[in-house]
């Protein structure tokens, strides 16, 4: 088999799975990492949301051939190890809003809330309810209006 190198949250490590295993299987059955939930398979409920470069994006569409050796992936695992602290203060907000109810969805909810939040940084702004708007992962409790409280309060201490 095909060996495929590239970082997952600060460490390079390598795998020896086939070409086109999805990058969603290597973290979780390969390397252990739990975090990213498996959902659809498909990238349409957004349960696995990771960062690819510090960009939101769903390693169950992804065939772990299209990740190069440079490419950093950070999961829900590792983003805490992105600031200072114990933890990123989008889960900090998480918390203090209590917004997990059954909370499967909520790693993939806190990857695509953190990445949008530093896209809209980056353009000099703060976040709107536009932008909130863009959020599509699947939340099968509904905590949508506690979700959105969160992603405000944790962009206001990104």
């Amino acid at each position: 088999m095909p060996e495929h190198t590239f970082v997952v949250n600060g460490e390079k490590i390598t795998v020896d799975v086939a070409d086109d295993v999805r990058l969603l299987w290597v973290l979780r059955d390969v390397l252990g990492i739990k975090g990213p939930k498996y959902g659809c398979g498909i990238n349409v409920c957004k349960a696995c949301t990771s960062h690819i470069n510090g960009k939101a994006f769903n390693p169950c569409a992804v065939p772990v051939s299209q990740v190069s050796e440079s490419d950093e992936i950070t999961t829900i695992e590792g983003l805490a190890d992105t600031v200072p602290g114990d933890l990123h203060p989008m889960q900090e907000a998480w918390l203090e809003k209590d917004v997990a109810q059954c909370g499967y969805c909520q790693p993939g909810q806190i990857m695509a809330a953190v990445a949008l939040v530093n896209k809209v940084h980056a353009e000099g702004r703060e976040i709107t309810d536009t932008d909130l708007d863009t959020i599509r992962n699947v939340c099968r409790c509904g905590t949508y209006a506690r979700i959105r409280k969160a992603v405000k309060a944790g962009a206001a201490r990104m």
